[in-house]
């Protein structure tokens, strides 16, 4: 059987931890934070997340599942997962490849030969490229392969083991078969399995990321017409959604798309555009951005001109029309 480790165990990591050690592999967790670190191994995940708290408890009293802040106790592992954080930088747009680079750079040196490295992080394309000239330097017996995650706030435990689709950036077969050893059990249900090069399993996950975006700042525009020219915004969603070429998913006009994941990667994803000499192709998502951040602001007008008050002090309620982490 693999054995396997999982770099950064945030919302993303310690998921996936638990969930591959539910498919029967031994896994390791590693992450630099030792309070996090003491809480998992105790059985406390750091946030919430439905099902996620009994499935960590199970998965360490099982003996499958620890969790280390040593590298070194990644050395055995046949696969290494990549899944720290990628958040947008201060000072640009652009994503801040600190953590995944970091991580790459303290694992090379204990991997053994033959092994698999597996970024999971959202990245902008080229940095898979990048880090395996990184690992020919460090570790030349080392391969690097790209899995995007996708997962929904609220479904991270069923979207990693009942995903609707396993997308692959690989440069070898032999990559490609250990990660269908690892996938098996997914694959055997008939998940959606989609072999890529690098470069497009970078972009597959942004790409759907700011297609979401898009929908949804579609409905808050269509919203922002509908309230100049007295028509019923909720109304139009559920007749233009029963067309099946647009769907009604994603079509809820309200306060625009939030969470650690759709705003910082449109963003990046149009840095990466620019440094790529291709801004133009990207254009439109700056308007997105802009309409995504007006209907917060267009919210916080509607509620004031509805108490006619001051709300400063004031605690008030809303929903996101989308909200998706990782």
């Amino acid at each position: 059987m693999l054995k396997l480790s999982v770099i950064g165990t945030g919302y993303l990591g310690a998921t996936h931890a638990a969930a591959m050690s539910s498919l029967g592999f031994s896994v390791v967790g590693i992450d630099v934070d030792q309070a996090k670190v003491e809480s998992l191994r105790q059985g406390k995940v750091p946030f919430f997340e439905p099902e996620l708290d009994e499935l960590l408890a199970k998965e360490i009293q099982s003996g499958r599942l620890t969790f280390s802040t040593n590298f070194s106790d990644a050395a055995d592992c046949d696969i290494h997962f990549i899944c720290v954080g990628t958040p947008q930088k201060k000072d640009s747009l652009a994503a801040d490849l600190s953590y995944v680079d970091a991580s790459v750079e303290a694992l090379a040196p204990h991997a053994k030969s033959g092994s698999l490295i597996v970024g999971k992080s959202t990245v902008p394309v080229g940095t898979a490229a990048r880090l395996s000239s990184l690992l020919a330097k460090i570790n030349p017996s080392v391969e690097l392969a790209w899995n995007p995650e996708f997962l929904r706030e609220g479904f991270a435990v069923e979207d990693t083991l009942r995903p609707n689709r396993l997308v692959v950036g690989v440069v070898s077969d032999r990559a490609e078969e250990i990660l269908k050893q690892v996938y098996a059990p997914l694959i055997a249900n008939n998940v959606p399995w989609i072999r890529a090069d690098l470069a497009t399993a970078e972009l597959v996950k942004v790409a759907a990321n700011s297609f979401l975006a898009t929908k949804i700042s579609f409905i808050n525009a269509m919203a922002e017409i509908c309230e100049v020219a007295g028509g019923d915004v909720t109304v139009l969603a559920k007749a233009i959604g029963y067309d099946p070429r647009i769907g009604s998913r994603f079509l809820q006009a309200g306060i625009g798309f939030g969470g650690g994941c759709l705003p910082k990667d449109i963003r990046a994803f149009m840095a990466r555009s620019e440094e790529l000499g291709a801004r133009q192709s990207l254009e439109f998502l700056r308007e997105i951005d802009s309409i995504n951040l007006r209907a917060r602001q267009r919210m916080i007008d509607l509620v004031r001109a509805d108490v006619n008050q001051d709300l400063k002090g004031k605690k008030i309620a809303a929903a996101w029309s989308g909200f998706q982490a990782g």
